[in-house]
């Protein structure tokens, strides 16, 4: 009969942790080790482990560091949803029966769970909130999923092409330009980002890159080869994360942006289970840029457990 353990990182066994998630029934990158390591370093966990084989049946990663009230469980940058995995050998499929076997151990605790988790109420001593990412089921052929572009978004591609040097997609290995863009014309509106994420990105893509599931594409002017836009997507089997992008005022004028995620979709329609996250929607501007290329909300729980004393509250 398997049990559910709480186990430190040191006694994570890794290789059983990423075959749990490979096959787990969410399909949920963000909890492949090779993630974890670069955007939270460390974490906890509790797994349903099949004592007889040594395998995890189950996992539910609790990134954590330590604060002067005790540890705390945090979601780490760059890192949308964990939650629960199961996979169909999982005994135990309630949140709930994990989280009690860690909550004693947190003086706080803030996680994201994924969207295949269901939570009819928020679990014994946690508040329960909800967001939403947008998702764009890829089994249908290019052809009918760009009949469900907005009318503006095809008409910004046909013009592209009719110009005498239509803006084109490539594809390079490097995300180095990439994030020089973004901070040129994006990193002062994002005051969250310190330097130590931006080393993050950069530890993460390196780590992705190795297990072959980045590309990383651009729209440069044709004749100064100028970079307009560029994005980072993850490509699993089962789903596409546009995990970060970039585009300077004359990108978006250009509609490079539109070009750049265009051209993942028709790289990658018509296949079956395949679904493009595009990794945002709580605010409403990026939102509607989604929705506009036949993309849906799609919602995830986020769960909040305070325990310190309330005169550290103001501390945080």
């Amino acid at each position: 009969m398997p049990v559910l353990r709480f186990l430190r990182f040191t006694q994570l066994d890794l290789p059983a942790w990423d075959a749990c998630v490979a096959t787990a029934e969410e399909a949920v990158p963000y909890a492949q080790s090779a993630w974890l390591r670069a955007t939270a370093g460390r974490w906890d966990a509790v797994v349903e482990l099949d004592e007889a084989s040594g395998q995890y049946r189950s996992v539910l990663p609790l990134p954590v560091k330590r604060r002067p009230w005790g540890r705390e469980g945090f979601q780490p940058p760059f890192t949308q949803q964990l939650g629960l995995l199961t996979t169909t050998s999982s005994q135990y499929r309630s949140v709930a029966e994990y989280l009690a076997v860690a909550v004693g151990r947190y003086a706080r605790l803030y996680l994201q769970a994924n969207s295949g988790n269901e939570f009819p109420a928020a679990p014994p001593g946690f508040d329960l909130s909800w967001r939403q990412t947008y998702c764009l089921p890829l089994d249908a052929g290019y052809e009918t999923l760009l009949k469900g572009y907005a009318a503006d978004y095809r008409r910004r591609l046909r013009i592209n092409q009719q110009l005498e040097q239509p803006l084109q997609v490539g594809e390079t290995h490097s995300a180095e330009a990439l994030l020089q863009l973004f901070r040129q014309h994006k990193g002062g509106e994002v005051a969250s980002l310190k330097p130590r994420h931006y080393q993050q990105l950069a530890q993460l893509t390196m780590n992705l890159q190795s297990l072959g599931q980045v590309r990383v594409l651009e729209v440069r002017e044709p004749a100064t080869r100028e970079l307009l836009a560029g994005a980072l997507f993850v490509v699993t089997p089962r789903v596409i994360i546009y995990l970060f992008a970039a585009a300077s005022p004359a990108g978006k004028k250009a509609a490079a942006p539109l070009l750049l995620l265009d051209y993942m979709i028709q790289a990658y329609a018509a296949t079956p289970g395949l679904v493009l996250d595009f990794e945002g929607g709580m605010i409403p501007s990026i939102a509607r840029f989604f929705a506009n290329f036949g993309a849906r909300p799609v919602p995830y729980a986020a769960l909040t457990l305070t325990r310190q004393p309330w005169y550290l509250s103001w501390k945080r």
